[in-house]
């Protein structure tokens, strides 16, 4: 199906746990984005965003990404059967495009398994289908978000206990979405690593 919508360029007027809303010329698209890309996006910000459109008898939603990186990766994981959009949106929360790159490359089931609502088998699939359509070059491209510069304390404050979460075993995800949770400009590395694991424990 070709798809209708190849990326949306406005300003972010809301965001939530899954998605962000933004506003393009008075319409204010809902699309459902990777915990990475959430992270990245700050409200009021003009932003584009890169997007697939998902249509059912039922429904029509967007699913958006903040680097064509990321959407190809996407597109990707969608071609593998039995994985649908909210399952490749899954990977790519958990996981960097050059992580998935890399564990398609080394037959690395046990990684992919962890993502969240993947089992063996769907992380056997998925090599057996993409080992062919991804090239180790893929893995030494500039790390995601890298070339986004950290202009504000916060932010870098941000990021580093997300990057402490997840050295300590949680998901990507997790660390993403409790880090968010509990986050005000000016707190500690550790200030908002307390807060956070007072979100992970209710989680």
């Amino acid at each position: 199906m070709k798809q209708l919508i190849s990326y949306i360029k406005g300003k972010i007027t809301y965001k939530e746990d899954s998605f962000v809303v933004v506003e393009c010329n008075g319409i204010g698209y809902k699309i459902a984005v990777s915990a990475t890309t959430l992270s990245a996006l700050n409200e009021t910000e003009d932003v584009t965003i890169y997007t697939f459109m998902n249509v059912k008898e039922d429904s029509i939603s967007l699913f958006g990404f903040l680097t064509q990186q990321e959407k190809n990766m996407f597109d990707k994981l969608l071609s593998v059967s039995g994985i649908g959009p909210k399952g490749a949106l899954a990977f790519l929360s958990d996981m960097t495009p050059q992580e998935i790159v890399l564990a398609i490359l080394s037959e690395d089931v046990k990684t992919l398994s962890k993502v969240q609502g993947v089992g063996k088998k769907t992380a056997q699939r998925l090599i057996l289908e993409l080992k062919d359509k991804v090239k180790p070059e893929q893995i030494t491209q500039q790390v995601f978000f890298e070339e986004k510069p950290i202009e504000q304390k916060g932010d870098k404050e941000k990021w580093e206990a997300i990057e402490a979460l997840t050295s300590l075993g949680y998901s990507r995800t997790e660390a993403v979405q409790a880090v968010n949770a509990c986050y005000q400009k000016g707190l500690t590395v550790e200030e908002i690593l307390k807060l956070s694991f007072k979100k992970l424990i209710k989680f």
